[in-house]
């Protein structure tokens, strides 16, 4: 049992699910999301370094620094730095392309480049507070937020640092949205898909002067070798490995787990397939489900989010269970203790 300490927590939250007004869905299927919309980044982070800053590093950025005024102590150097997001700044890209092929090599603008990539977030984040330990960005679909979560503890377990920051950071744009609303993985108001979502969830591991909120005490991964690259299969047997793995690295039954705060976001394949380890592992003492993508969306910031909601949880249900199951075959899954 590792037994990870919260003290820290910062959220960048969307709204609730509405119809999307900040591009033209009028011809996809899918026309609704979870989007932030009256998030002011200036409140958050000094005019001249926000203009550095793409959409992607000012929703972490914000969230970061919520999490460590919350803590209530700047973590010191020896901190690392975990975000995970589904597909990074995917906008920049898009705008650093255009720039390139109007204007050539010469004149697009570098500073588009460099916030093209997915680890920008954390880079902003460990310039802002000076934290030189590790730096790592995940990119692993519906499943990133918790797999930065499980590497940031294994090296906080073995002490390469003392503290981390750990959270997840997405963003809701027109290519995004239409490839996969094309790819036929929105819903559609049938009940046939995810709605997306967008945000950013930060969390102080480690260190701070608060108590903590609960703790991070075991984890468990898998792969599901029969999904696809862009869905999910039928390996429920995976799913009942990384739970299973992640209960007893909390060295605990399965009659000590209050809750399962689910993975499930909608999507037909993906929510019978954790049904159906639910019951194999549980049998007919499944615990109480949570579902909290039905309100945050999904990716990588539902994904943090959910974290938040199961950490808040842990203090009801005194253990709980999280899932995040990724199309391609993703599993990763987490216990939180109080």
């Amino acid at each position: 049992m590792i037994r990870i300490p919260i003290t820290g927590i910062g959220v960048i939250a969307p709204g609730p699910i509405a119809s999307v007004e900040r591009f033209d869905t009028s011809g996809l299927s899918a026309h609704t999301a979870a989007l932030v919309n009256d998030f002011k980044p200036k409140d958050y982070i000094a005019p001249m370094k926000m203009r550095r800053m793409n959409a992607l590093s000012r929703l972490a950025m914000a969230a970061a620094k919520l999490a460590i005024e919350d803590c209530g102590a700047v973590p010191g150097s020896n901190t690392g730095v975990a975000i995970g997001t589904a597909f990074g700044p995917v906008q920049t890209s898009v705008d650093y392309l255009r720039e390139y092929v109007e204007k050539g090599a010469a004149l697009a603008p570098p500073q588009l480049f460099a916030e093209s990539v997915a680890n920008a977030p954390g880079s902003h984040i460990a310039i802002e507070w000076g934290l030189r330990g590790f730096n790592v960005t995940f990119t692993q679909r519906e499943s990133s937020a918790l797999a930065a979560a499980m590497y940031a503890c294994s090296q906080l377990a073995k002490g390469a640092v003392d503290a981390a920051l750990i959270g997840g950071v997405d963003e809701v744009n027109e290519m995004l949205f239409s490839v996969l609303d094309r790819i036929g993985a929105l819903d559609d108001d049938q009940r046939n898909g995810m709605v997306v979502g967008e945000g950013s969830a930060m969390l102080v591991a480690g260190a701070g002067t608060r108590a903590p909120y609960a703790y991070l005490s075991g984890f468990g991964i898998a792969r599901d070798t029969t999904a696809t690259i862009s869905d999910w299969g039928t390996g429920h047997a995976s799913v009942v490995t990384a739970m299973r793995a992640a209960i007893d690295d909390a060295e605990l039954t399965l009659g000590d787990i209050g809750a399962v705060y689910i993975s499930a976001n909608g999507s037909p394949r993906g929510d019978a397939l954790e049904a159906r380890a639910l019951e194999m592992l549980f049998g007919a003492n499944v615990p109480h489900l949570v579902k909290t993508k039905s309100m945050f969306g999904e990716y990588a910031a539902g994904g943090a989010l959910q974290l938040v909601e199961a950490i808040r949880g842990a203090a009801l249900r005194r253990h709980v269970l999280v899932n995040s199951i990724s199309a391609g075959g993703g599993i990763v899954c987490a216990v939180i203790s109080r």
